[in-house]
């Protein structure tokens, strides 16, 4: 059994222990918090489990690191304190653990990486002997793994999309979604998400990535975004009131331009409220779904609909995110000790789980 970290207890580590947890190859040793709150709660309560673990949270860190696990799953958030994530991983894979995370979007192409990103993880590996695999929480799958998958069925391939379609009235995490997105401010106010580049930044490895795996080289990486405001003042589940007036739905792309012409596309169609921009694509149910369109002969499109965590189909995305960064650690574990990005990792069959107890 492999001894395995979860660092952080959010929307994705609470996600990371039950996967951590139902995993045949891996053992849960301990559970890394940031909230005086948690420290001491058995980890099965805080991933909303039916039972205990046996595992109590803690807040030190750096006495987990002491003990040399052999794996760290980093959950914490990375989207507004990269650099305080940065060093957080730096720290684990310098003790020698392979670490998966989502929290750091400019290694998801490792190869295209800033140096103040790339240096610090690759002088770790060389200090410590561990591991990165980063991968998104958008899920990753669905602009990398999956539509490359997909392109192999066509006879020709024009455009590649991968779209994320959500209400994100069912993403807790009202940071995110009020601030990093915008939702419920004042159409004048320009989101984080949207300020020129940080697309790009964000999703611009995943264009990279599909580029090199297909064999293209890329002109240029393009963004495009559009907002629209709500028409009447809407009140949400988990996260209150949005008042009329205010951003209700955004829509953006990020474009991998080949000879010309946008080839390789991620959008991101994101409402406060499914009656705000009607017109624009929405899923089947209305909820959320990430989808591949693979515009060519054949034209071939696909939907994957997730659910947990009482159907919520956030937690879904996050959950599937999450599986196939846990589902690697084994994989990692016995590969040289380095970086890898999702085209270096494979994506296995759930060997030993078929049948398992949910956790």
């Amino acid at each position: 059994m492999i001894p395995t970290v979860v660092w952080g207890t959010g929307n994705v580590g609470r996600a990371a222990i039950r996967a951590v947890e139902a995993h045949p190859a891996l053992a849960l040793t301990a559970v890394i918090v940031h909230n005086p709150g948690k420290i001491g709660r058995d980890a099965g309560e805080l991933a909303g489990l039916d039972r205990r673990l046996g595992v109590a949270a803690t807040g030190d860190a750096a006495a987990v690191l002491a003990a040399r696990p052999a794996a760290v799953v980093y959950a914490a958030s990375g989207d507004v304190r990269p650099d305080g994530a940065l060093t957080d991983i730096t720290r684990a894979i310098a003790a020698g653990a392979v670490v998966v995370s989502p929290a750091l979007y400019p290694l998801y192409d490792h190869r295209g990486a800033p140096p103040e990103f790339r240096d610090p993880v690759l002088a770790a590996v060389a200090e410590g002997g561990g591991s990165l695999f980063a991968s998104g929480v958008d899920p990753g799958w669905g602009n990398d793994v999956l539509p490359l998958l997909l392109s192999g069925l066509g006879t020709t391939v024009d455009v590649i999309r991968c779209q994320e379609i959500f209400d994100y009235s069912t993403y807790d995490q009202p940071d995110s979604v009020r601030h990093l997105v915008g939702m419920g401010r004042p159409m004048d106010h320009e989101p984080m998400m949207l300020m020129p580049s940080v697309p790009t930044m964000v999703w611009g490895g995943q264009i990279r990535m599909m580029a090199r795996a297909l064999g293209v080289e890329l002109d240029e990486i393009r963004e495009t975004s559009d907002r629209r405001a709500l028409d009447t003042t809407v009140t949400t589940r988990t996260m209150g009131e949005f008042e009329a007036g205010t951003q209700g739905a955004i829509r953006f792309e990020v474009q991998g331009i080949v000879d010309g012409e946008p080839r390789i596309v991620i959008e991101h169609v994101t409402r406060i409220h499914p009656s705000c921009a009607p017109d624009w694509p929405t899923p089947p149910d209305g909820t959320g779904a990430h989808r591949v369109v693979i515009e060519g002969r054949p034209r071939i499109e696909v939907t994957v609909e997730c659910t947990d965590e009482d159907d919520n189909r956030s937690a879904g995305g996050n959950a599937t995110a999450v599986g196939r960064l846990v589902g690697a650690i084994d994989w990692l574990v016995d590969a040289e000790p380095g970086l890898y990005d999702a085209l270096d990792v494979p994506l296995r069959p759930a060997v030993g789980k078929l049948g398992r107890k949910q956790p």
